[in-house]
């Protein structure tokens, strides 16, 4: 019995995990019970139990993941903004006339809100509450409503910035130096956030016309199910469609823009992310608009002149140009952080803030505590020889390298059912990475086909995430019957994503590798 340990091991995980217990004390209990058993069973040295303490510092000094709470905080506050909402009822106005018209602007705005929050439950509850009662209103079939919500609000997953593309950096760069020990390789090389954000761009665009060219057809062939919108709908003006696009775009240009340029790190783009967010959501509170416009220019010219021509006050020798450029340098800052008062005012009185922070305390802790405890789980799994025995299944796959991929991608998709993107990521993909890319495998590309499958993972019944978020904020005509079926095209589209991605790999490799 003690040479199967490590299987009872994974099957008591999965029970334990189904049966409603919180996750990271399901996985942190089942690793220690076991570690117990393998000690008591002459199994596993109990000694190992040791690096634990190792383990929770490199995760709390991990650079990489620091850059997931200000992404969330970003999300959060652009949520609680009201942005989200102005984005819906324009696009919905100007797309509502078109037969699947709502539908086509459900999609849109899903995207631009991947872009700008990556937070999917934010996503899914704000398109449920506002969209879905519109589909309903103009003729919509229930199903294909929920469909549309629950899966255009999971493109925050794979659209770049997003939690489960900064884990899964951190979990493949592990894994690929690891590969690389293995082959002899001590001048390792690692992989960053941002080529994994590179890679994701164009996949993510691509679901995103995958979805709308499935929207427009099904109008065509069924079109009962997305009639346009009937009655006068006044089309937005011009100015109407600036001030609701305009902001969250320049948001998302500023952000992936100084990553894809090599300008500043995630964590550094994230802040800048955050900073913008609360810039927008104090304009969209009706702070005093020339304070906080004038603050983000100033902000913008003090982050491009200083990278220009940096100044280091501290210094004895600077000319009279420097100490010029060090007091226009000071006065840009003084204005940014009037800006910032004035946003934090504004947010502070209608609680946008209080509510921000604790949604992004929650989540942050969350994800931490699940690292946290998958890395005691995986600890004690290795312990249990778990790790000799993926490989060895892995390596006897027919077909090799193609076979192995093959059942791995089954694998997460058939866990995906059950299980969190986060539990996945951090548990079986540290596992079954390092054997995949000493087996020949692109890293990149491996890492961008375990995105879309684990992105799916938000879809598929019986646990999908999206499905719940739905079903939480739904009108009562919509039974979760309507949302199962509803999501089901859509999951062959996504698998159809990654059927793509696997046949043409330039997909997700060709422009990290262009930029990097």
């Amino acid at each position: 019995m003690s040479a199967y340990l490590d299987l009872l091991m994974f099957a008591a995980l999965l029970a334990a995990i189904m049966s409603g217990f919180p996750a990271s004390f399901s996985i942190a209990g089942i690793a220690i019970v076991f570690a117990y058993i393998g000690w008591a069973t002459g199994a596993m040295d109990i000694a190992l139990l040791g690096a634990m303490g190792q383990r929770v510092f490199g995760l709390l000094t991990n650079q990489t993941l620091i850059a997931i709470p200000l992404f969330i905080i970003m999300g959060a506050v652009l949520e609680k903004s009201g942005i989200a909402e102005a984005l819906l009822d324009t696009m919905g106005r100007l797309f509502g006339r078109l037969r699947g018209g709502l539908g086509i602007s459900v999609v849109l705005v899903g995207a631009l809100l991947a872009a700008s929050t990556g937070i999917v439950g934010a996503t899914v509850v704000a398109m449920g509450l506002i969209a879905l009662p519109s589909m309903l209103r103009a003729g919509y079939n229930p199903r294909t409503g929920a469909g549309i919500v629950c899966t255009a609000g999971t493109l925050g997953q794979i659209v770049p910035p997003s939690t489960l593309l900064i884990i899964l950096a951190d979990v493949m760069s592990n894994g690929y130096q690891q590969a690389q020990y293995e082959q002899g390789k001590f001048a390792v090389e690692a992989l960053s956030v941002g080529q994994f954000f590179a890679a994701a761009m164009v996949p993510g665009l691509m679901l995103v016309v995958l979805y709308l060219v499935y929207i427009v057809v099904r109008g065509l062939v069924r079109p009962d199910d997305m009639p346009p919108v009937k009655g006068d709908l006044p089309m937005p003006s011009r100015q109407e469609i600036m001030s609701a696009i305009v902001p969250p775009v320049l948001l998302i240009l500023a952000v992936l823009g100084s990553i894809l340029g090599g300008v500043a790190t995630p964590t550094e783009a994230a802040s800048v992310g955050a900073v913008g967010a609360l810039l927008l959501a104090g304009l969209k509170g009706g702070g005093r608009r020339g304070v906080i416009v004038s603050g983000a220019v100033a902000l913008i010219a003090l982050a491009v002149f200083s990278g220009i021509y940096p100044v280091r006050l501290q210094r004895s020798d600077l000319s009279g140009f420097a100490y010029l450029a060090g007091g226009v340098y000071v006065l840009l800052a003084i204005a940014g952080v009037a800006a910032l008062l004035e946003s934090l005012r504004v947010t502070w009185k209608a609680r946008m803030t209080h509510e921000a922070a604790a949604s992004t305390m929650v989540m942050t802790s969350m994800i931490f505590a699940t690292i946290l405890a998958a890395g005691i789980f995986s600890l004690v799994f290795i312990g249990l020889g778990g790790e000799d025995r993926v490989a060895e299944i892995l390596r006897s796959m027919p077909g090799g390298a193609t076979g192995a991929l093959l059942f791995t991608m089954a694998f997460v998709f058939v866990l995906g059912c059950f299980l969190d993107f986060v539990e996945i990521s951090v548990i079986l993909l540290p596992l079954v990475v390092p054997t995949l890319i000493v087996m020949g495998l692109d890293p990149i590309w491996l890492g961008i086909l375990l995105a879309v499958n684990l992105q799916t993972s938000f879809l598929t019944p019986p646990f999908g995430f999206s499905l719940f978020y739905l079903r939480g904020v739904a009108p009562p005509e919509v039974t979760t019957r309507h949302i199962y079926a509803g999501v089901m095209p859509f999951i062959g589209l996504q698998i159809l994503g990654m059927v793509l991605i696997w046949f043409v790999p330039q997909l997700a490799t060709a422009l990290p590798r262009a930029l990097f």
